[in-house]
């Protein structure tokens, strides 16, 4: 290709891009070059200039095209210089502004900076107690803090501002340098653990509005306050701070401010009062009486006092204010800790007596003083930082693939939603958008939103948009589809999903697809014809990120594409300074959020809870999935809605008027918008489009039929042979109606999936089909996958089967080595390639599968396992595909207990949500699985019968965890002077509908996203010395440095399979059956060694198990409850 670039740099970065420009390219001016160059040239000169960019740089590089035609390829640095086109102005005009434009409708700036700043400086004032520089100076020390040094800040804050007085008396005297002394500070000083008062005095309980926002800046600088145990003698030692409380009242969120006390701040420590004394004991005083330090909090208390709120005594109630105020000092704090230049540190006093922090070996480093001052600064430059943020970042523009309307005939709803998203741009910046993607499976949702948020960003500006999903396969997946399918690079496109193995692997087995052909990838443009408006690595907040592991990624690139774990941080970080990424992220871009109906219906509340903030800082979010309930979308519009009507007061051009939000439903047969201000309205929107939907899909071709089969099954250890000889009988009627025929042998060959909820019946199962042996005639492949394998060995049972399960070209799969192999080994004219999988085959796999049969859990697992079958091949099918056993096997294993759990919605307590029966044809409706399609996801019946019909059943569990609680009884006169509150349980809307609740960790605490409710043990399978076996070892990184973290538990903990219980008449292995062999396959193609390979990738996470694992490579890992000594003539065991 032939270049031209243009470099519109100043000063210093001026030379350096001439140094770099001169050694790829000719000049033809003072500031042009021009040369042919090859894509990987170009790749390298740009990361060259992107190395080295400055606060002045700016170049434009331009592809010629032809004889009249050339096309902007992108900008490094101040895009500022260029126009959309790459163009230079010829002229400028300037003119005075009296505050600068990006700060119009920052309406609470001032308050943010100044908040921040005040904070900053009071923030470690109880550092200077005895206790902690005694800490200090002693190194690693192993016991924790009695009580923590943000604590006595607050303490000491609360004694400045006095009893009874209002934010304007302590403004004042803090407004003059010489209007408090010290002693100001100390005089009245409620120490904890020493004084009876303090415990009837919590310290934000009586403080004036402003003194409250100051003093819960100070006090969650570090960590939010959460409850804590209301039995803290019973708590062990391997408790924490934070943990969630199986009895926690919901009304403790009432007047919370009220009940905080050291406890919500530090687990308490029995301690004498002569331990206890010296984190009360000032001997070198406070930073409060260094002249520099005075005349800057008199300068913020002057700006607060000029500066009121508009809603005097609301600052607690502003989330918007509050957090960014938060967001500001604690990353003002972690930049200002990390540095260690001299130069670049402020008002340095080495003879200071009292310090801040250590550095490297325990070595004091920054001063007391120097820090509180350094800290207020850089807050106060952060702050006035934040408007620039949006625009600083990269963004990709003009791409011509997101941009074109497609031509194929079952993409083009695609358009419809790309010209809609379109047509409300304008009116999205100012009110939001809350979009619903609902197009069925294999009607390309994933490329859909990608043109939906392109359509609904400024042509001018570019597209920036994180895209978050919740398993770490689909992730990859979708981040695959991007870079190929968009042709976008790794500054365009980031894809993070915490398993640096897991990616590896990934790439790895892509790789391998790619260079023998079996990947194929149509692109949708042309080379680069896409402009990536880069950014400016200088800005001020961005320089303070570049220190913090993880952060640029999560921020740098336009498109991100990510596990939904590095974004819920943004309201669910109970401590350190991990939420600051994903708020900035919010802030700068949109979000699309993947499957949100697949998540645990425990995690739901911290989806709503990001959701929220991603209303309170200005995102517009789409929800993409066929299956979405309404009570869900309900739910999580509500969030949005609150969030961003805290967004409009702060930063709309009406702040006034309460926003109008953009919505939008699409899906492959319609499309609809409507501006929704109030919940009902959206309800009335979204019911309307739902109803439409579910009459087209029932008028739609049926591609997946169901039925009932019957179990009848003894209750005892011939439990799992009994199941395995149901699914034995089964599966030949299945075959015979499903199968395909073999072009190259004429054999009948059919691919299968069976289901099941959990991993030890499966496995139990599996032995049994093999001693039992397939029915005559056949030939049964039989391939086990589940999440408990090796890393190693889970992720090539996934490439095999995405390999083989890829029926986009329904012949293919008869020419892979694999399937060649089974076929031709055996003279079976009937053969069978089934899958026993757990419910991770549910949803994140893009299989393909002739048939299915299942333990029904839900609607929703059916309804996303019947996604797998025919998913590649349209038209209609007459007889059933897809078998559901009329029973889920735990209600023969527990049959007085509720059996539609784990996974599943059904529960025990409270009553309402236990069904009647088990019996699947009771829980249905005549004839709703005759078809199986999203249609009993979509509407609720009203009324609910959630004890007697199955998709009720999750219509009522959904409706009862996102909806806010009703206005209850009117409280009388007496119960309000008690100061009696509803205690509503908490549910995902408390978020918004609990006033401060977003004040404390409280809600995090309650309801963890991804909640491990048993322990985990990580269990890794090493070679041995002579590279001829393995022993499992489990990894324990809490042990001494001077120890190896792997500990040998092979021989007590691990019971292993035999072979030859996997060998049986007329069934055979499909997939991977020899460790060792894999691990060395993996070694050759990673060029690592096999002990290395075996470290790395042979890990696997499990529940803690006293009794120990059975282990065969082509069964998993499976729990065992009792020992027994599994030899080659022994049974199956007990599992």
């Amino acid at each position: 290709m032939n270049i031209l670039l243009i470099s519109q740099c100043h000063k210093n970065a001026l030379t350096e891009t001439r140094r770099i420009l001169d050694q790829f390219a000719e000049r033809r001016g003072e500031r042009t070059w021009q040369t042919p160059i090859t894509q990987a040239g170009l790749d390298t000169l740009r990361r060259l200039l992107r190395k080295s960019a400055r606060r002045n740089t700016a170049v434009a590089c331009h592809w010629i095209r032809g004889k009249d035609h050339s096309e902007l390829l992108w900008i490094i640095g101040d895009a500022s210089q260029f126009n959309a086109d790459g163009a230079t102005p010829t002229n400028r005009t300037t003119r005075k502004l009296t505050r600068h434009a990006r700060e119009n409708h920052w309406h609470s700036l001032e308050w943010i900076s100044q908040l921040a700043c005040l904070a900053a400086l009071l923030h470690d004032l109880g550092k200077a107690c005895a206790a902690f520089q005694a800490r200090l100076r002693a190194g690693h020390v192993a016991s924790r803090n009695i009580y923590r040094h943000e604590w006595v800040s607050l303490r000491l804050f609360q004694a400045f501002v006095g009893v009874g007085a209002d934010d304007a008396s302590w403004l004042h005297r803090l407004a003059e340098v010489d209007g408090h002394s010290p002693d100001d500070w100390l005089r009245g000083l409620l120490r904890d653990g020493l004084d009876a008062a303090a415990r009837q005095q919590p310290p934000l309980a009586d403080l004036p509005p402003l003194a409250q926002a100051v003093g819960w800046l100070m006090l969650s600088h570090h960590r939010l306050p959460v409850a804590p145990s209301d039995k803290p003698e019973d708590d062990k030692p391997e408790d924490w701070l934070g943990k969630r409380l199986n009895n926690l009242h919901p009304a403790l969120l009432h007047d919370v401010l009220d009940k905080i006390q050291a406890a919500w701040n530090e687990r308490p420590s029995l301690a004498s009062a002569a331990e206890i004394a010296p984190y009360w004991q000032f001997s070198h005083g406070l930073p409060v009486a260094d002249l520099a330090w005075r005349k800057r909090a008199a300068r913020c208390a002057r700006r607060l006092l000029d500066a009121r709120h508009p809603a005097a005594g609301a600052w607690l109630d502003d989330p918007y204010v509050m957090q960014l105020s938060r967001l500001t000092l604690m990353l003002a704090d972690h930049y200002y800790s990390s540095l260690t230049d001299p130069t670049q540190r402020r008002g340095l006093n080495p003879h200071y007596p009292l310090h801040a922090n250590t550095g490297p070996g325990g070595v004091l480093k920054q001063t007391l003083d120097e820090h509180l001052l350094g800290v207020a600064w850089h807050a106060g430059q952060i702050a006035h930082a934040l408007p620039e943020l949006a625009e600083q970042l990269p963004r990709l523009a003009r791409h011509k693939g997101l941009q074109r309307h497609t031509r194929e005939a079952r993409f083009q709803w695609q358009n419809r939603a790309a010209d809609c998203a379109a047509a409300m741009r304008a009116r999205s910046r100012e009110h939001g958008a809350f979009i619903v993607n609902m197009a069925s499976t294999g009607c390309g949702k994933t490329l859909g939103n990608a043109r939906v948020m392109y359509a609904l960003a400024e042509p001018t500006q570019g597209l920036r948009c994180a895209f978050a999903l919740g398993l770490r396969t689909l992730t990859l997946q979708t981040g695959r589809a991007f870079r190929q399918q968009l042709q976008l690079g790794e500054h365009e496109l980031a894809i993070q999903v915490g398993g640096a193995a897991s990616r590896q692997l990934f790439e790895h087995y892509q790789e391998l697809a790619e260079q023998s052909g079996s990947a194929s990838s149509q692109d949708l443009l042309a080379e680069d014809s896409h402009v990536l408006f880069e950014g400016n690595d200088q800005h001020p907040l961005l320089q303070r990120l570049a220190h913090s592991r993880g952060m640029p990624a999560l921020l740098g690139a336009p498109v991100l594409v990510c596990t939904v774990d590095h974004l819920i941080p943004a309201g669910d970080s109970l401590r350190g300074g991990s939420q600051i990424a994903p708020m900035l992220r919010l802030m700068s871009g949109d979000l699309v959020l993947d499957e949100p109906d697949e998540f645990d219906i425990r995690d739901l509340p911290a989806l709503t809870r990001l959701v929220f903030y991603a209303g309170l800082l200005g995102s517009r979010v789409l929800l993409s999935s066929a299956t979405l309930p309404p009570a869900l979308v309900q739910g999580l519009f509500d969030a949005y809605l609150q969030g961003r009507r805290h967004f409009q007061r702060n930063r709309g051009e009406r702040p006034q008027q309460p926003p109008a939000v953009c919505c939008a439903w699409f899906d492959e047969f319609q499309h609809s918008q409507h501006d929704c201000a109030e919940s009902d309205a959206f309800a009335h929107a979204h019911l309307a489009f739902a109803q439409r939907r579910h009459a087209r899909l029932a008028a739609a071709e049926p591609r997946r039929r169901a039925e009932l089969w019957p179990l009848h099954l003894p209750v005892g250890t011939q439990l799992h042979e009994a199941l395995a000889a149901e699914l034995l009988r089964a599966l030949p009627d299945l075959h015979h109606a499903h199968a395909n025929r073999d072009p190259i042998s004429g054999k009948r060959v059919s691919f299968g999936l069976v289901r099941m909820a959990n991993i030890r019946p499966l496995v139990a199962v599996a032995l049994a089909m093999f001693r039992l042996g397939a029915p005559a005639g056949l030939r049964l492949h039989l391939c086990v996958y589940h999440s408990q394998f090796p890393l190693l060995l889970r992720s090539a049972i996934e490439q095999q089967l995405d390999g083989a399960l890829d029926r986009r070209q329904p012949d293919a799969v008869f020419a892979r080595d694999d399937i060649r192999r089974s076929l031709d080994s055996h003279p079976e004219v009937d053969q069978l390639f089934v899958v026993l999988a757990s419910p991770v085959c549910e949803t994140g796999r893009d299989f393909c599968v002739d048939w299915a049969l299942a333990e029904p859990s839900s609607m929703r697992a059916l309804i996303q396992l019947a996604g797998r079958v025919r998913r590649h091949r349209p038209g209609a099918v007459v007889s059933a595909n897809l078998r559901v056993f009329d029973h889920p096997l735990r209600h023969f294993t527990h049959p007085n207990q509720a059996a539609y759990c784990h996974p599943g919605f059904e529960q025990t307590d409270p009553a309402t949500y236990r069904l009647h029966s088990h019996c699947l044809s009771e829980l249905l409706e005549p004839g709703e699985l005759d078809v199986v399609d999203a249609r009993p996801r979509l509407l609720a019946r009203q009324p609910l019968h959630t004890q007697t019909r199955l998709a009720d059943l999750e219509h009522g569990r959904v409706q009862d965890l996102m909806r806010a609680p009703e206005a209850g009884k009117p409280l009388s006169a007496r119960e309000l002077r008690s100061r009696k509150r509803h205690a509503d349980p908490l549910n995902a809307a408390s978020i918004w509908s609990l006033p401060r609740a977003w004040l404390t960790g409280v809600l995090p605490q309650q309801q963890p996203f991804r909640e491990q409710t048993r322990r985990e043990v990580e269990l890794c399978f090493l070679l041995e010395e002579d590279g001829e076996d393995y022993a499992m070892h489990q990894f324990r990184p809490e042990l001494s440095p001077a120890y190896n973290p792997y500990v040998r538990v092979d021989g007590a903990l691990l019971h292993r399979i035999d072979d030859a219980q996997l060998r049986g008449p007329g069934i055979s292995l499909w997939g991977q059956a020899d460790y060792l062999a894999a691990v060395q396959q993996l070694a050759e193609g990673l060029d690592i060694s096999p002990e290395e390979c075996a470290r790395r990738f042979g890990r696997v996470r499990v529940a803690e198990a006293t009794q120990g694992w059975a282990f065969h490579p082509a069964l998993g890992l499976v729990q065992v409850f009792k020992h027994r000594n599994l030899t080659a003539t022994s049974t199956a065991p007990t599992i």
